[in-house]
Protein backbone atom coordinates (compact mmCIF):
# COMPACT_ATOMS: atom_id res chain seq x y z
CA UNK A 1 0.00 0.00 0.00
CA UNK A 2 1.66 3.74 -0.56
CA UNK A 3 2.37 5.72 2.20
CA UNK A 4 1.46 8.72 0.18
CA UNK A 5 -1.84 8.96 -1.89
CA UNK A 6 -1.99 12.50 -3.69
CA UNK A 7 -4.71 13.79 -6.17
CA UNK A 8 -5.82 16.19 -8.73
CA UNK A 9 -4.86 17.24 -12.39
CA UNK A 10 -1.48 16.25 -13.77
CA UNK A 11 -1.13 17.84 -16.83
CA UNK A 12 0.75 17.99 -20.13
CA UNK A 13 3.42 20.86 -20.49
CA UNK A 14 4.65 22.81 -23.75
CA UNK A 15 7.63 24.96 -22.26
CA UNK A 16 9.66 27.34 -24.07
CA UNK A 17 13.06 26.33 -23.89
CA UNK A 18 14.60 30.19 -24.62
CA UNK A 19 13.77 33.44 -23.43
CA UNK A 20 11.31 35.19 -25.51
CA UNK A 21 7.50 35.33 -26.27
CA UNK A 22 5.61 31.80 -27.26
CA UNK A 23 5.11 33.54 -30.74
CA UNK A 24 8.76 33.27 -31.50
CA UNK A 25 9.46 29.92 -30.20
CA UNK A 26 10.62 27.91 -33.33
CA UNK A 27 10.13 24.85 -30.78
CA UNK A 28 9.07 23.65 -27.61
CA UNK A 29 9.63 21.51 -25.06
CA UNK A 30 6.92 18.48 -24.05
CA UNK A 31 6.90 17.91 -20.20
CA UNK A 32 4.58 17.11 -17.47
CA UNK A 33 3.50 18.85 -14.61
CA UNK A 34 0.53 19.89 -12.07
CA UNK A 35 0.94 21.18 -8.50
CA UNK A 36 -0.05 17.54 -6.66
CA UNK A 37 1.67 15.24 -9.37
CA UNK A 38 4.98 17.81 -8.40
CA UNK A 39 4.93 16.69 -5.24
CA UNK A 40 4.19 13.36 -5.52
CA UNK A 41 7.23 12.76 -8.25
CA UNK A 42 9.61 14.40 -5.87
CA UNK A 43 8.30 12.36 -2.96
CA UNK A 44 8.81 9.56 -5.04
CA UNK A 45 12.29 10.50 -5.83
CA UNK A 46 13.36 10.23 -1.65
CA UNK A 47 12.05 6.53 -1.72
CA UNK A 48 8.69 7.00 -0.46
CA UNK A 49 5.73 4.78 -2.05
CA UNK A 50 3.29 7.07 -3.87
CA UNK A 51 0.01 7.07 -5.66
CA UNK A 52 -1.61 9.68 -7.57
CA UNK A 53 -5.37 9.65 -8.29
CA UNK A 54 -6.78 11.82 -11.46
CA UNK A 55 -8.76 11.18 -14.44
CA UNK A 56 -6.90 11.74 -18.03
CA UNK A 57 -8.28 11.66 -21.55
CA UNK A 58 -8.19 9.12 -23.98
CA UNK A 59 -5.67 10.88 -25.99
CA UNK A 60 -1.71 10.96 -26.47
CA UNK A 61 -1.43 13.71 -24.04
CA UNK A 62 -2.93 11.40 -21.24
CA UNK A 63 -0.25 8.81 -22.57
CA UNK A 64 2.55 11.13 -21.82
CA UNK A 65 1.19 12.36 -18.69
CA UNK A 66 0.55 8.72 -17.48
CA UNK A 67 3.88 7.17 -18.74
CA UNK A 68 6.17 10.25 -17.18
CA UNK A 69 4.65 9.81 -13.50
CA UNK A 70 5.34 5.91 -13.87
CA UNK A 71 8.92 6.46 -15.18
CA UNK A 72 9.05 8.48 -11.67
CA UNK A 73 7.80 5.84 -10.04
CA UNK A 74 4.97 6.92 -8.98
CA UNK A 75 1.81 4.40 -8.85
CA UNK A 76 -1.08 5.98 -11.49
CA UNK A 77 -4.34 5.89 -9.94
CA UNK A 78 -6.16 6.59 -13.62
CA UNK A 79 -9.49 6.64 -14.79
CA UNK A 80 -9.62 6.99 -18.84
CA UNK A 81 -12.48 9.03 -20.29
CA UNK A 82 -13.66 10.76 -23.11
CA UNK A 83 -12.52 14.19 -22.86
CA UNK A 84 -9.39 15.70 -23.38
CA UNK A 85 -6.05 15.66 -20.84
CA UNK A 86 -5.33 18.80 -19.68
CA UNK A 87 -2.76 21.19 -21.28
CA UNK A 88 -0.90 24.39 -20.54
CA UNK A 89 1.81 26.65 -22.19
CA UNK A 90 4.92 28.13 -20.41
CA UNK A 91 6.87 31.15 -21.67
CA UNK A 92 9.73 33.64 -20.03
CA UNK A 93 8.59 36.76 -21.27
CA UNK A 94 11.59 39.57 -21.96
CA UNK A 95 12.62 40.39 -18.43
CA UNK A 96 12.34 37.16 -16.95
CA UNK A 97 8.86 37.35 -16.03
CA UNK A 98 7.10 33.89 -16.62
CA UNK A 99 3.63 33.58 -18.10
CA UNK A 100 1.49 30.63 -18.07
CA UNK A 101 -1.32 29.57 -20.29
CA UNK A 102 -4.08 26.82 -19.94
CA UNK A 103 -5.66 24.51 -21.81
CA UNK A 104 -7.64 22.96 -19.39
CA UNK A 105 -11.19 23.98 -19.13
CA UNK A 106 -13.54 20.71 -19.59
CA UNK A 107 -10.73 18.67 -19.09
CA UNK A 108 -10.54 15.14 -18.00
CA UNK A 109 -9.62 16.02 -14.68
CA UNK A 110 -12.25 18.65 -14.21
CA UNK A 111 -14.69 16.23 -14.32
CA UNK A 112 -13.55 14.16 -11.26
CA UNK A 113 -16.42 14.15 -8.91
CA UNK A 114 -17.15 12.12 -4.98
CA UNK A 115 -16.05 8.11 -6.35
CA UNK A 116 -13.58 9.34 -8.82
CA UNK A 117 -11.41 6.65 -7.25
CA UNK A 118 -11.41 3.70 -5.24
CA UNK A 119 -10.77 4.61 -1.51
CA UNK A 120 -10.10 1.66 -0.57
CA UNK A 121 -6.99 2.46 -1.71
CA UNK A 122 -6.27 4.73 1.29
CA UNK A 123 -6.12 2.27 3.60
CA UNK A 124 -2.96 2.72 5.64
CA UNK A 125 -1.54 5.25 3.84
CA UNK A 126 0.47 8.04 6.05
CA UNK A 127 -0.41 10.96 4.20
CA UNK A 128 -2.98 12.10 1.76
CA UNK A 129 -2.09 15.52 -0.25
CA UNK A 130 -4.46 17.48 -2.12
CA UNK A 131 -3.97 21.68 -3.10
CA UNK A 132 -6.91 24.37 -3.48
CA UNK A 133 -6.24 24.22 -7.44
CA UNK A 134 -8.28 20.99 -7.79
CA UNK A 135 -11.66 22.03 -6.61
CA UNK A 136 -11.12 25.60 -8.22
CA UNK A 137 -11.59 23.79 -11.18
CA UNK A 138 -15.18 22.72 -11.57
CA UNK A 139 -18.37 22.44 -9.41
CA UNK A 140 -17.84 18.31 -9.67
CA UNK A 141 -13.99 18.62 -8.94
CA UNK A 142 -15.05 21.01 -5.87
CA UNK A 143 -17.23 18.34 -4.68
CA UNK A 144 -14.74 15.55 -5.54
CA UNK A 145 -11.29 16.97 -3.07
CA UNK A 146 -14.30 17.46 -0.18
CA UNK A 147 -15.18 13.69 -0.59
CA UNK A 148 -11.66 12.59 -0.98
CA UNK A 149 -10.79 15.10 2.13
CA UNK A 150 -13.34 13.01 4.12
CA UNK A 151 -12.64 9.72 2.96
CA UNK A 152 -8.63 10.18 4.00
CA UNK A 153 -10.19 11.70 7.32
CA UNK A 154 -12.04 8.75 8.41
CA UNK A 155 -9.45 6.28 7.62
CA UNK A 156 -7.63 7.88 9.85
CA UNK A 157 -4.62 9.21 7.32
CA UNK A 158 -2.96 12.47 8.16
CA UNK A 159 -4.36 14.91 5.47
CA UNK A 160 -2.39 18.07 4.03
CA UNK A 161 -3.54 20.78 2.09
CA UNK A 162 -1.64 23.22 -0.15
CA UNK A 163 -4.21 26.53 -0.17
CA UNK A 164 -2.11 27.02 -3.60
CA UNK A 165 -5.26 29.93 -4.68
CA UNK A 166 -5.23 30.18 -8.65
CA UNK A 167 -6.74 33.48 -9.26
CA UNK A 168 -7.38 32.42 -12.92
CA UNK A 169 -9.52 29.59 -11.58
CA UNK A 170 -11.37 30.97 -9.04
CA UNK A 171 -12.34 33.86 -6.95
CA UNK A 172 -10.83 34.86 -3.33
CA UNK A 173 -14.41 34.56 -2.23
CA UNK A 174 -15.23 31.09 -3.67
CA UNK A 175 -11.48 30.05 -2.38
CA UNK A 176 -12.34 31.02 0.80
CA UNK A 177 -15.66 29.19 0.84
CA UNK A 178 -14.33 26.18 -0.35
CA UNK A 179 -11.38 26.45 2.58
CA UNK A 180 -13.58 26.56 5.36
CA UNK A 181 -15.63 23.66 4.75
CA UNK A 182 -12.24 21.65 4.33
CA UNK A 183 -10.58 23.50 7.03
CA UNK A 184 -11.69 20.60 9.97
CA UNK A 185 -10.68 18.03 7.84
CA UNK A 186 -7.14 19.21 7.27
CA UNK A 187 -3.87 18.18 9.56
CA UNK A 188 -1.54 20.18 7.69
CA UNK A 189 -2.01 23.46 5.81
CA UNK A 190 0.25 24.85 3.46
CA UNK A 191 0.01 28.72 1.84
CA UNK A 192 2.05 31.04 0.65
CA UNK A 193 2.28 34.59 1.39
CA UNK A 194 0.47 35.33 -1.99
CA UNK A 195 -2.56 32.83 -0.39
CA UNK A 196 -2.39 34.88 2.76
CA UNK A 197 -4.13 38.01 1.22
CA UNK A 198 -7.13 35.79 0.71
CA UNK A 199 -7.30 36.93 4.41
CA UNK A 200 -7.49 40.06 5.84
CA UNK A 201 -5.04 39.34 8.58
CA UNK A 202 -1.25 39.86 9.02
CA UNK A 203 0.82 36.62 8.82
CA UNK A 204 1.78 36.34 12.43
CA UNK A 205 -1.96 36.51 13.72
CA UNK A 206 -3.30 34.57 10.56
CA UNK A 207 -1.24 31.40 11.62
CA UNK A 208 -3.18 30.87 14.45
CA UNK A 209 -6.70 31.53 13.12
CA UNK A 210 -5.91 29.05 10.62
CA UNK A 211 -5.15 26.72 13.45
CA UNK A 212 -8.26 27.18 15.34
CA UNK A 213 -10.45 26.20 12.53
CA UNK A 214 -8.73 22.50 12.44
CA UNK A 215 -5.28 22.20 11.22
CA UNK A 216 -2.90 21.21 13.80
CA UNK A 217 0.18 22.54 11.81
CA UNK A 218 0.01 25.79 9.42
CA UNK A 219 2.86 26.48 7.47
CA UNK A 220 3.83 29.78 5.98
CA UNK A 221 6.20 29.68 3.00
CA UNK A 222 7.81 32.96 1.97
CA UNK A 223 10.22 32.05 -0.97
CA UNK A 224 13.44 33.78 -0.27
CA UNK A 225 12.57 34.70 3.20
CA UNK A 226 12.01 31.01 4.20
CA UNK A 227 9.36 29.76 6.15
CA UNK A 228 7.56 30.26 9.26
CA UNK A 229 4.92 27.76 10.78
CA UNK A 230 2.87 26.94 14.12
CA UNK A 231 3.37 23.59 15.13
CA UNK A 232 0.98 22.03 18.00
CA UNK A 233 0.89 25.87 18.96
CA UNK A 234 4.31 26.76 18.86
CA UNK A 235 5.88 29.09 16.43
CA UNK A 236 8.85 27.92 14.39
CA UNK A 237 11.31 29.70 11.73
CA UNK A 238 13.60 28.13 8.62
CA UNK A 239 15.80 30.69 6.40
CA UNK A 240 15.47 29.95 2.81
CA UNK A 241 18.87 28.35 0.85
CA UNK A 242 20.48 31.24 -1.44
CA UNK A 243 20.72 29.55 -4.53
CA UNK A 244 20.78 30.98 -8.27
CA UNK A 245 17.13 31.17 -9.50
CA UNK A 246 16.56 30.18 -13.03
CA UNK A 247 12.87 28.59 -12.85
CA UNK A 248 10.34 29.43 -10.08
CA UNK A 249 7.66 27.14 -11.05
CA UNK A 250 7.21 24.08 -8.79
CA UNK A 251 8.83 25.42 -5.78
CA UNK A 252 6.30 25.49 -3.35
CA UNK A 253 5.27 21.82 -4.53
CA UNK A 254 9.02 20.63 -4.05
CA UNK A 255 8.29 22.67 -0.43
CA UNK A 256 5.41 20.46 0.17
CA UNK A 257 7.15 16.97 -0.87
CA UNK A 258 10.02 18.37 1.42
CA UNK A 259 8.23 19.25 4.75
CA UNK A 260 6.25 16.26 4.47
CA UNK A 261 9.35 14.05 3.86
CA UNK A 262 10.47 15.36 6.90
CA UNK A 263 6.93 14.55 8.83
CA UNK A 264 7.20 11.17 7.54
CA UNK A 265 11.20 10.32 8.48
CA UNK A 266 9.62 11.81 12.44
CA UNK A 267 12.31 14.47 12.14
CA UNK A 268 11.24 17.39 14.32
CA UNK A 269 9.00 20.80 12.91
CA UNK A 270 12.78 22.83 12.61
CA UNK A 271 14.27 20.24 10.36
CA UNK A 272 10.85 19.56 8.19
CA UNK A 273 11.13 23.54 7.90
CA UNK A 274 14.45 23.09 6.53
CA UNK A 275 13.64 19.83 4.46
CA UNK A 276 10.95 22.18 2.95
CA UNK A 277 13.44 24.72 2.22
CA UNK A 278 16.03 22.39 0.63
CA UNK A 279 13.95 20.95 -1.74
CA UNK A 280 12.17 24.64 -2.90
CA UNK A 281 15.50 26.15 -3.53
CA UNK A 282 16.73 22.86 -5.35
CA UNK A 283 13.32 23.11 -8.00
CA UNK A 284 14.21 27.02 -8.70
CA UNK A 285 18.18 26.09 -10.25
CA UNK A 286 16.58 24.18 -13.31
CA UNK A 287 13.98 24.39 -15.77
CA UNK A 288 10.94 22.40 -15.16
CA UNK A 289 7.98 21.63 -12.80
CA UNK A 290 9.53 18.82 -11.27
CA UNK A 291 12.81 18.56 -13.35
CA UNK A 292 15.00 19.79 -9.80
CA UNK A 293 13.55 17.26 -7.40
CA UNK A 294 16.36 15.39 -5.61
CA UNK A 295 17.24 12.06 -4.94
CA UNK A 296 18.42 11.31 -1.00
CA UNK A 297 22.06 11.08 -1.68
CA UNK A 298 21.30 14.55 -3.90
CA UNK A 299 19.78 16.08 -1.22
CA UNK A 300 22.15 15.55 1.68
CA UNK A 301 25.00 16.78 -0.69
CA UNK A 302 23.04 19.86 -1.04
CA UNK A 303 22.86 19.91 2.55
CA UNK A 304 26.41 19.53 3.32
CA UNK A 305 25.86 17.35 6.21
CA UNK A 306 25.41 13.64 7.30
CA UNK A 307 22.14 13.34 7.61
CA UNK A 308 20.11 10.27 8.48
CA UNK A 309 16.77 9.49 6.75
CA UNK A 310 15.56 6.67 8.40
CA UNK A 311 12.07 5.94 8.82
Amino acid sequence: MPEVVAAGEAMALLLAPQPGYLRHQTHLELRIGGAEANTAIALARLGFSVAFATWLGRDELGEVVLSRLRAEGVEVWANRVEAPTGLYLRERLPGGRGRVHYLRAGSAASRMGPGAFDPGGLEGAKVFHLTGITPALSESARAFALWALREAKERGVRVSLDVNHRRKLWSAEAARGFLEEALPLVDLLFLSEEDAKLWSTEPQDLLPALAARGPKEVVLKRGRKGALALVGGSPVAAEAFPVEELDPVGAGDAFNAGYLAGLLWGKPPEERLRLGCALGALAVTVMGDYEGAPSPEELLAFLGQEHTMDR
